[in-house]
């Protein structure tokens, strides 16, 4: 049975299935009759209890009736109602002063509202990320928080499957991510290709399934005195789902307006109740992408200087470039049991499998002029091949722990553990070196990355003052494994040369971290807030961060707030210790490129210094203004320095900048059969400054029905300061050390300003959303010649969905995204041909600001039983 069937037994499956319980059933709205989400609903004197869901509705089972329930949320009167058997119940909520919603991020001693908190944090519902009409949560949250930062790539190996995201344009490895206020794995990825991000190790995004989120927070601020390393540039806290009172099932496919690209996926969200108030949320679903192509068609070759009949005949070369192939299944879970009143076990985690297949450049016949008869099937004439690159993805994570009380402190012990793997198969290929011998699949390696983390926190409030103190240890492990024999020797497999046995390793490291917070209530208005954390490495040592904070409330009108803050970023394991080697297109020819890792005898030959902690300082101040209940502004300046940044150097060679040869290098390069070598160092200092703007209105009465209108901005800027850093016997290098290509990655490759439009209009059973993204210019750098600059500039995304409810339990829903099919500029190549690999590509890949598919339409169904 092929995904497509699976797929749809699945959904019939599931939507066949029934709950037999016994359940009271009702709902909670505002005295404007809107529906309430997220509005605790507790059975009174016990533990017994859920929470409404995004329209308010919630379902309880309990043991006796009559039963009094209680019904609580942040902003409004706590409201007491006795239910009797039989009875479906909607209950009105009382706006209390409490000016706006929870959230957990950024305050490690309690919780604040987000107008009660000293720094800006976005609390984004699962509703609202699912209106965008992306399929992961990294596009989700691409296309709703401006300083968030996520594209496509395409023909860049492994980087094809994982898409570097991140946040103010400070790159992946310096935006911490939690799910349910944890620390998550890291992936086994190093983005050593062509694309932002590069040099770089992010949080596998694509492996937490958007059917098992509840909401998400998004901390725009430096946080690593409270929670260590990666939170440079602020913190994205994944929610998870808890105690829903009905199941869920959703199916969708799609299309792009090219007819390629179909997807299709199926997920199922149901809560399992035990004994009173224990409960596991479980999301099962699956997932299938097709690839696209939008390739270009340059009609001859330039990069290889080829005019012949087989490009007449080929004009796109016989390139696939696009979105990858995929195929990807998970099962997330989140739990919690309570022991008694002070006493709570919780679980969550979940397992994610993604098969993927990319495509490398084709090799034309006059590029590899013979493949033996091994791909070209018999009686045919041999036409050249494109090697496939397939991925198969593991991601895993499981955190279990326990709240309680100690003494009078509120303490939470948790241990977890996350992992992620990557193992490569190049495929529709050969090794060149065997000739008819070859195989044309090869198992090229495989990268993996794995942690174990335990925390110990503890918090209390003594009047006007709460402190937080905690503990943290944590284990790393990256591990490298050899591919096949025969597809790295003499050359190795065509595409990518399989990882070698030298490659191969096994390390780990281990650090412990403590902080401690305290916040102070000085009066109602006015809160000053202070953190301070130490960490110990045992590869390079320790850091010490703080950070203080403060806000002064205007009123109930809004906020005015300022932080001050110091951080670090530990290098990663993979920066560390990664080693490979890559066939590209250097100059104007096809080679090999090998990186070697920082503790190697050939980099410290060099005199590479050993890599060591990034540190940072970190100011923002912002004033939010709360016009009414649902009308809301925010403005945030933020100025991030980061220095002694590491990066993933330039092309060294055997040549200098002066032109002259450096026998060292040229010996190495021989030793290792290799046409230029990289290597990752310490290398530059940087300063980002900008700001984001949030206005946000909703609940407008507009033609009988309401609508809601959203405008968010970013506008950043990074800078280099100071000369990059070159070794001293390397001096003659300090142009490739970290060259104009490479810089261009860290200050131009995402859009400086980013603003998103939307609206939302919800009349009776039809709602409709309607948001347009601007992505700002980007500029490409030629690595030595400013005349070969090129700047693409600022396109406007449009999407559109429909959803109509067509009962209590069944609704419906279609989207187009990228309405009006834009694209971003075509490559002019200003007589580079290594710019768009001859033509090949047509549009920028390096500064990829959205992708390039074009319209792309769905449709979905909804199950609620």
């Amino acid at each position: 049975m092929n995904l497509k069937s699976t797929l749809f037994v699945l959904s019939f499956f599931l939507t066949t299935i029934v709950v037999f319980a016994q359940q009271i059933n009702g709902k909670v709205i505002d005295e404007n009759g809107q529906p309430l989400p997220f509005v605790n609903v507790l059975e009174k004197n016990t533990t017994n209890g859920t929470s409404t869901n995004d329209q308010g509705e919630f379902e309880l089972s309990v043991k006796n009736i009559p039963v009094t329930l209680v019904f609580s949320s942040v902003g409004y009167t706590t409201l007491e109602k006795t239910v009797y058997k039989g009875t479906s119940i909607t209950i009105v909520l009382k706006e209390d002063n409490v000016l706006d919603e929870v959230v957990l991020t950024g305050n490690r001693a309690k919780p604040r509202t987000i107008l009660d908190s000293a720094v800006p944090i976005d609390n984004i519902s699962v509703k609202e990320l699912q209106a965008t009409g992306q399929t992961s949560i990294d596009q989700m949250l691409n296309f709703a928080v401006p300083s968030y930062n996520a594209s496509n790539q395409t023909v860049s190996d492994a980087t094809a499957h994982f898409d570097p995201a991140d946040l103010r344009g400070l790159g992946p490895s310096r935006t911490l991510v939690l799910v349910n206020g944890k620390r998550k794995n890291q992936s086994a990825l190093v983005y050593v290709n062509d694309t932002p991000g590069k040099g770089e190790v992010g949080v596998d995004m694509k492996s937490i399934p958007t059917a098992a989120i509840e909401r998400v927070e998004v901390l725009r601020d430096g946080a690593s005195a409270q929670y260590g390393s990666d939170a440079v540039a602020g913190v994205v806290n994944i929610i998870l789902k808890k105690n829903i009172s009905f199941t869920e099932v959703n199916v969708s496919s799609g299309v792009t307006s090219r007819g390629d690209g179909f997807n299709g996926a199926a997920d199922v969200n149901h809560t399992f109740t035990f004994n009173e108030g224990g409960f596991v949320n479980t999301t099962l679903g699956l997932n299938y992408q097709d690839f696209t192509n939008r390739a270009g068609e340059p009609g001859k070759d330039d990069l290889f200087g080829v005019d012949n009949q087989w490009t007449k005949d080929n004009p796109a070369l016989g390139m696939t470039i696009g979105q990858p192939e995929m195929k990807k299944g998970d099962l997330f879970v989140n739990g919690e049991y309570p022991l008694n009143d002070n006493t709570k076990l919780y679980a969550f985690g979940g397992f994610n499998l993604r098969k993927g297949k990319s495509f490398a450049l084709y090799r034309t016949p006059y590029w590899i002029t013979d493949d033996f008869g091994l791909l070209t099937p018999s009686g045919q004439t041999y036409n050249g091949f494109q090697p496939t690159f397939e991925t198969d993805i593991r991601d895993f994570l499981f955190t279990a722990g326990s709240t309680f009380k100690l003494g009078a402190y509120n303490a939470d012990l948790s241990a977890s553990y996350g992992s992620n793997s990557v193992d490569y198969t190049i495929g529709n290929t050969i090794n060149v070196s065997l000739g008819a011998n070859s195989p044309t699949s090869f198992n090229a390696g495989a990268y993996a990355f794995s942690n174990f983390i335990g925390n110990f926190d503890v918090s209390r409030t003594f009047g006007d003052v709460s402190i937080g103190l905690g503990l943290e240890g944590r284990q790393e492990r990256f591990e490298v494994t050899a591919g096949e024999e025969s597809s790295y020797i003499n050359g190795g497999a065509q595409s990518f040369p399989g990882l070698q046995p030298s490659n191969a390793l096994n390390e780990t490291r281990t650090n412990i971290g403590g902080y401690g917070t305290l916040d102070w209530d000085v009066s109602d208005d006015f809160l000053i807030a202070g953190a301070i954390r130490h960490e110990n490495y045992s590869d390079f040592g320790g850091n010490t961060s703080w950070k203080i904070s403060s806000r002064y409330k205007l009123g109930e009108a809004g906020v005015l707030r300022a932080s001050y803050s110091t951080g670090f970023r530990a290098p990663s394991l993979h920066q560390v210790y990664l080693s490979n080697v890559q066939t590209l297109v250097s100059g104007n020819t096809i080679s090999n490129q090998g990186t070697f890792n920082n503790v190697s005898q050939v980099i410290k030959d060099l005199g590479v210094a050993s890599l060591f902690a990034e540190t940072s300082k970190n100011i923002s101040a912002g004033l939010t203004v709360k016009a009414s209940r649902d009308f809301t502004i925010s403005f945030d300046y933020y100025n991030v320095r980061v220095n002694d940044r590491v990066v993933f150097s330039g092309e060294i060679g055997a040549t200098d900048d002066n032109g002259n040869t450096n026998a060292t290098v040229q010996q190495i390069l021989i030793d290792n059969s290799v046409t230029s070598i990289k290597f990752f160092i310490n290398a530059a200092d940087t300063k980002t400054e900008g700001f984001d703007y949030t206005m946000r209105h909703k609940n407008i009465d507009f033609a009988a029905g309401k609508l809601a209108i959203n405008l968010a901005l970013n506008i950043n800027r990074t800078k280099l300061e100071g000369e990059v850093k070159t070794p001293t016997n390397l001096a003659n290098y300090k142009k490739s050390i970290f060259n104009r290509k490479e810089q261009s990655r860290i200050i131009s490759a995402r859009p400086s300003t980013k603003l998103l439009f939307g609206a939302n209009y919800k009349i009776g059973k039809f709602t409709t959303n309607f948001n347009n993204t601007y992505f700002g210019e980007v500029t490409w750098q030629h690595a030595t010649d400013p005349n070969k600059d090129q700047t693409f500039k600022g396109k406007i995304v449009t999407d559109l969905s429909f959803g109509y409810d067509i009962s209590d339990k069944i609704s419906v829903n279609a989207q187009v995204n990228n309405l009006f099919d834009v694209f971003p500029d075509e490559i002019d190549t200003k007589g580079d041909v290594v710019t768009d690999l001859g033509g090949r590509f047509r549009y920028p890949w390096e500064v990829n600001q959205f992708g390039f598919n074009g319209a792309t339409f769905k449709g979905g169904i909804t199950f609620k039983f």
